[in-house]
């Protein structure tokens, strides 16, 4: 009895010290004193999936510059939920946390909020980490029916990460729009933007092979950012909005409304219909936008998730084609994962 209460006991502080230790920093090539926009970091797809991490905290410790958040809302319970397929259920690695401690353990599948929770956590016991772009995938865009919207999403973020979110307000400071701070280039240094996060939102696939849904998350949300900033409001905003898919020039063409492009600063599309597509992406880093590529382990030839040296050529490749996320499957390369490099 006395021995298994000892081993109990030793498997307690065995646990609280993983939580607490901070997980060996990601291999950093550049100085923290470099602006984000010049940088190329590593994405995790899917990150929050149990078969891909156990705890969505596990994907955090890897230092990752990029996490991924597929979000459905919930029309019969009106909640944020997290998962791939399920729209009215959560299929999550994200736990109840209420303290670092309780990262790695307890149970599952719980709610965006709860999601959030642990990536303030996580934070909190890393301060030195990021900074981290949180993309949330809305798979069936805003539900207005059910009151989750632009207000409802970000007063879920401000009140679950708070001060952590790099807002599109902080980087906007005194220029008019978000396209002017870029174009100057006011994005942070990493050191200044440790222990924050920049929220991204696409709109989903199910909302984009929806053919009765004619406001996709990107417009819904430049919109909700043109509105706080003609009411002086804009520091309520959380997340950017990203132009979503690779196309050549300046893809916010799209947008007939001529007055929501500007609300446009970040960008997100696969790596192989930038790299082979014929686009030219130095436009991208000649005006500070950042450039998310995902599925970057299929630009030909595919680099799988067991070669590091091809994985890092990869990430060099995107890196010099001016990406400032390379996103992949390669959670079971946290080395590589980490790693941060020079953009361009």
């Amino acid at each position: 009895m006395r021995g298994s209460r000892l081993l109990s006991a030793l498997t307690s502080v065995a646990v609280v010290a993983a939580v607490f230790s901070t997980a060996a920093p990601a291999s950093a090539a550049v100085d923290p004193g470099t602006r984000v926009s010049a940088t190329t970091t590593v994405g995790t797809h899917n990150a929050y999936e149990r078969g891909t991490y156990t705890y969505l905290a596990q994907a955090l410790d890897a230092r990752p510059g990029l996490i991924e958040l597929d979000v459905w809302p919930d029309i019969i319970t009106k909640q944020w939920r997290v998962s791939h397929s399920n729209p009215l259920g959560n299929d999550n690695n994200c736990v109840a946390a209420t303290t670092p401690a309780q990262l790695y353990t307890g149970t599952r599948n719980k709610n965006l909020e709860n999601c959030l929770d642990d990536i303030r956590l996580w934070f909190d016991a890393h301060p030195d980490a990021g900074p981290l772009q949180l993309k949330l995938e809305l798979k069936t865009g805003f539900s207005s029916r059910t009151g989750q919207g632009p207000v409802q999403l970000d007063a879920v973020l401000a009140a679950r990460l708070g001060s952590r979110v790099f807002r599109p307000a902080d980087l906007r400071g005194g220029y008019a729009t978000l396209d002017a701070a870029a174009r100057a280039n006011a994005w942070p240094t990493r050191g200044q933007l440790a222990g924050k996060v920049i929220v991204e939102l696409i709109p989903g696939t199910v909302e984009e092979g929806n053919p009765t849904d004619t406001l996709w998350t990107d417009i819904e949300y430049a919109q909700h950012l043109a509105g706080l900033s003609a009411a002086g409001t804009l520091g309520q905003a959380q997340a950017f909005p990203a132009v979503h898919r690779a196309q050549s020039g300046d893809p916010r063409t799209r947008y007939a409304d001529t007055s929501l492009r500007p609300w446009f600063v970040l960008f997100d599309g696969d790596a192989s219909a930038y790299v082979t597509g014929g686009i030219d992406t130095s436009w991208y880093d000649t005006n500070h936008y950042l450039l998310v590529m995902t599925d970057a382990q299929n630009v030909p030839p595919a680099v799988g998730n067991t070669d590091a040296t091809a994985a890092r050529a990869r990430l060099a490749q995107l890196a010099a084609a001016h990406a400032s996320v390379a996103s992949a499957d390669w959670a079971a390369m946290p080395t590589v994962v980490g790693e941060v490099v020079s953009r361009g």
